[in-house]
């Protein structure tokens, strides 16, 4: 146990206190030099700082490129004029972030595997319904004021969605490989709870003009879905002047684009020469002779190059060819196989 002091000891040390206030200022303000050396910093323990300005600045650059792509995307859909250009992004609560969106508006959760957590899109309705009236035919009007989607447009608006998504998706390619998987559209921000109103998130926000209608679609990314790619958020990594090397996740994600990338092919039953007369003189139920004879191969195209050789047929009604062999040439390579 503690000794208790003798009342002495209490004096003396009231009498100790006493003096070092006789040396302050008049007024209780402490000296200049004291206050010079007090670096005293302003902390909300409610809002800590998670994300450092280099990781917001690289997730910048990241969704600069998101608007561009979102440009092309919105421009070939719309057959209009729209901008997008990067406006803010920053990091704060989603409690904030819900505050801040209109009521009624057009949110999406959605989920971007295989990162954890749920993300939010929030396209304003001063855009959205002009995208709606677009994607419908019309002019690209808005509305007067404000209102929540119908069933229609509703499955319109999921169509433009899922376009946004996939502008994101590749934006963040060479970040980290994802599927972005929408989770429905609600109106009301208040039923839109993906995390805890103090859950610190970044909101990316980009300033879209649609023919005359300008508004905000918002993305929010809650800290437990960035949180494991944060150390590829710097500097050296976005800002560096050389030549990145790709990496096999950069591989990866090429080989995962090109195998969505539809490509025409077609066979060449035979071909067959004509004088201009000839070609003339062609009227219904002329018979055009081929080069070919029944039951030869032929040629299969992809593209515009020749890559097999197929025999023509029919599977269930419809006309077919099997592929027989490649084309000499056109082995495939050893990580091909």
């Amino acid at each position: 146990m503690a000794e208790i002091l003798t009342q002495a000891e209490i004096d003396a040390l009231i009498a100790s206190l006493m003096a070092e206030e006789a040396k302050q200022p008049q007024g209780g303000a402490p000296p200049a030099e004291a206050a010079a050396h007090r670096r005293l910093r302003l902390y909300d323990f409610r809002r800590p700082d998670k994300f450092s300005k280099d990781q917001l600045r690289s997730l910048q650059v990241i969704h600069e490129n998101f608007a561009r792509l979102l440009t092309t995307f919105f421009t070939a859909s719309f057959r209009t004029v729209v901008q997008i250009v990067i406006g803010s992004v920053d990091q704060g609560t989603y409690g904030e972030f819900i505050r801040a969106v209109n009521n009624p508006s057009v949110l999406c959760p959605f989920r971007l595997p295989p990162l954890d957590g749920t993300c939010v899109l929030d396209v304003s309705p001063v855009v959205a319904f002009p995208m709606i009236d677009r994607m419908f035919g019309g002019p690209g009007s808005s509305l007067p004021k404000a209102r929540e989607l119908t069933d229609i447009e509703q499955t319109v608006m999921m169509r433009i969605i899922r376009g946004i998504l996939r502008a994101l998706q590749e934006a963040w390619e060479n970040l980290v490989a994802v599927e972005p998987e929408p989770l429905g559209i609600e109106n009301n921000p208040i039923f839109v709870q993906v995390a805890s109103a103090n859950e610190i998130v970044v909101t990316v926000a980009v300033d879209v003009r649609v023919g005359e209608h300008v508004g905000v679609i918002t993305l929010c990314f809650p800290y437990v879905t960035l949180e494991p790619i944060l150390d590829r958020l710097t500097s050296h990594n976005w800002f560096g002047t050389g030549p990145r090397q790709p990496t096999a996740a950069d591989r990866q994600a090429l080989e995962k684009r090109l195998a969505r990338t539809r490509v025409p092919v077609t066979v060449e039953l035979g071909r067959a020469e004509l004088t201009v007369r000839e070609l003339l003189d062609l009227a219904v139920g002329d018979v055009v002779v081929l080069d070919r004879r029944v039951g030869e191969a032929c040629t299969v195209f992809v593209g515009d190059q020749p890559k097999f050789t197929a025999v023509p047929g029919t599977v269930r009604g419809r006309l077919a060819a099997q592929v027989r062999a490649r084309l000499p040439g056109e082995e495939p390579q050893e990580d091909e196989r």
